[in-house]
């Protein structure tokens, strides 16, 4: 079959089928074939539109082919610009860092020696655990129930996420796990009784290299650490002569406002990982920042080919651009609304939803599971771009870009509300309003297809901010 073939229809689900491994996880969600995308929106090959509420997991927060960062992507390659650079000295690298340093960290009065340790971020994950046990000479990390910190041996072994880790069950060590803030009543008593076993020479403890957390849970669920719980957390690291680890991998980059999730807390931690949205345009890129201090590394001691990532260097530069007084005003106009909005639909179903989250990253959690789920798929059969979240996938959350048009954010959380509405009051009509009867993706055997649900959508702005007044 040729690729015209394969680009008609739905033959290109057989293709993947057959040619791709079985690990591939969003297309059997959200099955048509991608063509092109811009800002919110993202094409089919059939010309249909879905409203991107994932954001590629975090890696898209300025949205799809923002105009000034395709700009600056287009003229480096026009003009020859080096691509690959390894450690070499760049000069889209040292445009990079002094963007970084001048209009991020300077202003923040934070000081921070930078390492690009390899395109991911689990590549920055390991880093900062290595450097950790090199800079204390310990060995154990201490990680938090529904964490994620990333799937290569050393991340992983800090997350929580038992799907995640079966296949190197037995062989992950090296962590301590303790109970997130509100896991099954978890608080600041948790971490003060560890600090406590840590200390006491019979506590049964080992030294401690680090402890790293996410100040929001994304992939666990949305779970939102308060401002108290991580400077005592900050604290009791302190006092144990470890290191605070903030994975920004997710949060950071304007996710939950400010450019750092952790600037609320009013905490600097030793080590902090982002990557995502740290290139701006979803290029690979991870950045470690260390304290000037725990610097230790040898030179070449950890490396990767792909750490010097020229054309993501250019487009991470261009997005600090965009790092005006009004765009971080419009971060906090749009997580109003959405707070407002998740708010609105708890009120609207209290036996059924919690709104969880921070910023724009927020969701509800459903008390079944299984009612996310047909929520989820209903949305995308709406064109929505949407994911679940959390150890059951009960949290269907909403990342939308951080610039998405506020019309187009109204309407589509209008859509997404009617959806729950239909999901949780009316699941049985459903059927009724199907325009065909289409699998999901024929080759996902991990459930039942949902067919197709033609909704009629009366995008009700007015009643919209109604309940955003009333909430």
């Amino acid at each position: 079959m040729n690729l015209d073939q394969l680009l008609a229809g739905d033959d290109h689900l057989d293709f993947f089928a057959q040619h791709e491994s079985n690990v591939r996880a969003y297309c059997r969600h959200v099955p048509a074939l991608l063509t092109s995308a811009r800002g919110a929106i993202v094409i089919d090959a059939a010309g249909d539109d879905h409203i991107d509420l994932l954001s590629a997991c975090g890696a898209l927060n300025y949205g799809h082919n923002h105009p000034h960062l395709r700009s600056a992507a287009v003229d480096y390659l026009m003009r020859d610009g080096i691509s690959a650079g390894l450690d070499f000295h760049t000069e889209a690298k040292l445009r990079f860092m002094s963007q970084f340093e001048q209009q991020i960290l300077a202003p923040k009065g934070l000081h921070y020696r930078m390492q690009f340790p390899g395109p991911t971020g689990t590549n920055c994950v390991e880093a900062a655990m290595k450097l950790a046990r090199k800079v204390t000479g310990r060995s154990s990390i201490v990680a938090f129930t529904n964490a994620f910190h990333g799937v290569t041996m050393g991340s992983l072994a800090a997350t929580g996420s038992v799907s995640c880790r079966a296949a190197e069950r037995g062989l992950l060590s090296g962590v301590i796990r303790l109970p997130f803030e509100g896991y099954c009543g978890a608080s600041l008593e948790d971490i003060d009784r560890f600090e406590t076993m840590a200390m006491d020479p019979s506590g049964g403890i080992d030294p401690v290299a680090a402890i790293i957390v996410e100040t929001v849970q994304g992939e666990g669920g949305l779970n939102v650490a308060t401002s108290e719980w991580l400077a005592g957390l900050a604290s009791v690291t302190k006092r144990l002569g470890a290191l605070l680890i903030v994975d920004e991998i997710q949060t950071g980059c304007g996710r939950t406002g400010p450019f750092f999730s952790f600037e609320r807390a009013g905490i600097v931690p030793d080590i902090i990982c982002l990557a995502k949205s740290i290139s701006g345009y979803g290029f690979p890129m991870s950045l470690l920042l260390m304290r000037p201090d725990h610097d230790a590394w040898s030179p070449g001691e950890h490396n990767g080919t792909f750490r010097g990532n020229s054309l993501a260097f250019v487009t991470a530069a261009a997005a600090l651009d965009l790092w005006t007084r009004d765009f971080s005003e419009g971060i906090e106009n749009r997580s109003r609304l959405l707070e407002m909005w998740c708010l609105s639909m708890e009120a609207r179903h209290p036996d059924h939803l919690i709104a969880k989250g921070l910023g724009m990253m927020r969701g509800l959690r459903f008390a079944d599971p299984a009612d996310a789920a047909r929520a989820a798929e209903f949305a995308v059969r709406n064109g929505m771009i949407i994911e679940c979240c959390g150890p059951h996938d009960e949290v269907l959350k909403v990342m939308a870009p951080l610039n998405i048009p506020i019309d187009l954010f109204v309407s589509t959380l209008a859509r997404l509300g009617h959806v729950i509405d239909a999901t949780l009051e009316s699941p049985s009509l459903v059927p009724a309003l199907e325009g065909d009867d289409a699998a999901l993706d024929s080759h996902d055997h991990s459930g039942d297809a949902i067919p197709r649900a033609e909704f009629l959508h009366r995008v009700a702005d007015m009643e919209f901010h109604r309940l955003l007044r009333d909430a």
